[in-house]
């Protein structure tokens, strides 16, 4: 086998793989609900991650 047999070989072994990462991604229920949940996190409000009125620092517009 030559390079080029190899390198079709390989090829058909990566497209394979994607198109199985492709489908499990959008047929998978219980991935689609951790997808949902990963998406929609960016808009829940967290204590800890929210900057509080006092952590500001103070404008200078006084001086």
């Amino acid at each position: 086998m030559g390079f080029g047999e190899w390198h079709g070989i390989w090829t058909i072994i990566i497209l394979v793989l994607f198109l199985a990462i492709v489908l499990w991604s959008f047929f998978s229920r219980r991935a689609k609900k951790q997808f949902d949940e990963a998406a929609n996190s960016i808009f829940e409000e967290e204590d800890a991650s929210s900057v509080k009125d006092s952590d500001k620092p103070e404008s200078k517009k006084d001086e």
